[in-house]
């Protein structure tokens, strides 16, 4: 477990920083993501440090842009710099995660955030009052 672990849960009030899934649900602590990657002169400070579920920290991987609606590259959405709420809103009847801005266009692409098994996850979630 990466040793700055509580201090990043605590900070992102142990949800995915990228799709707000709660971390309580799991069966095993969500990941300390480095949203610039060490492979590409990311740190290890804080400020470089995402709280992020397996599937966001997977399908993130080492990337730093997503495609926009445009199909241009957008840099992804940095939870240490945005706000979530002006990049991105949960869609109440469905569940989805829609884009306010190319950042959250180009997030949504490269992350995946509305798959199936998430939209799915997020019904539950929310029938069980544990999604934010």
């Amino acid at each position: 477990m990466n040793p700055l672990y509580e201090t990043v849960a605590r900070r992102a009030e142990n949800v995915c920083e990228y799709c707000r899934a709660p971390e309580s649900v799991f069966n095993f602590l969500f990941d300390v993501d480095h949203f610039v990657p060490l492979s590409k002169g990311g740190t290890n400070d804080l400020e470089n440090l995402v709280l992020a579920c397996r599937a966001c920290n997977a399908y993130k991987s080492a990337s730093e842009f997503g495609l926009s609606e445009s199909g241009e590259n957008a840099r992804l959405f940095n939870p240490r710099r945005d706000v979530w709420a002006e990049h991105f809103r949960v869609r109440p009847e469905t569940f989805e995660i829609e884009s306010l801005t190319e950042i959250g266009r180009g997030t949504i692409n490269r992350l995946r955030l509305n798959n199936p098994v998430q939209l799915k996850a997020r019904l539950l979630w929310n029938e069980f009052k544990v999604f934010p």
